[in-house]
C-alpha cells in the first residue's frame, strides 16, 4: 500500500524527545545523544546534527600494547571518536543493534560486531586460547569492561545461550558474536561434512 509522502516521514523521522545517551532510533540505527566523546567502528556514521568533530584512533592513541597487538594480530576494528555535542547517528550495514549497560561487567565481542562505545569503557584485544582457531577465523576479540554504554551489532535476532557449570556449549565461531567476559571459550573442530553458513 503506496504512502504519502506525509506520512512516511512522520513514521520514520528522528524522535527528539528521546534524550538517552546510547538510545536505539530504530532497530538498525544507534542515536548517540553526545555531549563530550564516543568511540565508534569506523565508517559507521551516517549521519549527525550540531558541533561534532571526527578523528581517526590515532597510531598510539590507546598505547603501545594496543597498537602491537592491532598490527601483530591484524585485527581490523578500526575506531573513531566523535566530540562535542549533538546527535550522532551510527549504522553498520543494515545490522541489528544491542546496547548493553555495563556496571563493571566485563563483555567480549568479535571485531566486526563492535558499533561503539562510551570512553568510561576499557577495552583491549584478546587472543584466544586454543590455536586451534586460527583454521576457523575469529581468533582474536575485543574485550570490554568497566562501566558505560556499549552497543554491538548482529546480522539477525541475537540468541542467548546459558552457559551452566559442567556443561559444555558449542558455536559456531562464525556465528558466535559476544559472550561474558567470566567465560573462556576454546576452539573445537567442527566434522568437514558439516556446513557452516553465515549467522549472527
Amino acid at each position: 500500500m503506496a504512502k504519502t509522502l506525509r506520512d512516511f516521514i512522520q513514521q520514520t523521522q528522528q524522535d527528539e524527545a528521546k534524550n538517552d545517551y546510547f538510545q536505539l532510533e530504530t532497530e538498525r540505527v544507534l542515536e548517540v545523544n553526545l555531549n563530550g566523546e564516543v568511540w565508534s567502528k569506523m565508517g559507521a556514521m551516517i549521519s549527525y546534527t550540531g558541533n561534532i568533530k571526527f578523528e581517526r584512533e590515532r597510531m598510539l592513541e590507546h598505547g603501545f600494547g594496543k597498537m602491537f597487538k592491532k598490527a601483530f594480530t591484524g585485527e581490523g576494528t578500526q575506531l573513531m571518536k566523535a566530540s562535542g555535542n549533538g546527535r550522532l547517528y551510527l549504522a553498520d550495514q543494515g545490522k541489528k543493534i544491542t546496547i548493553f549497560d555495563l556496571q563493571g561487567d566485563a563483555l567480549c565481542v568479535n571485531g566486526n560486531d563492535l558499533l561503539a562505545f562510551e570512553p568510561t569503557v576499557n577495552w583491549d584485544i584478546q587472543l584466544m586460547r586454543k590455536m586451534a582457531g586460527i583454521m576457523s577465523g575469529g581468533l582474536f576479540n575485543v574485550t570490554l569492561n568497566g562501566t558505560g554504554k556499549v552497543a554491538i551489532t548482529t546480522h539477525f535476532e541475537p540468541l542467548t545461550l546459558v552457559v551452566k557449570p559442567g556443561e559444555t556449549v558449542y558455536t559456531d565461531p562464525h556465528a558466535t558474536v559476544a559472550w561474558s567476559g567470566n567465560l573462556t571459550p576454546e576452539f573445537n573442530g567442527f566434522p568437514k561434512e558439516v556446513s557452516h553458513p553465515q549467522g549472527m
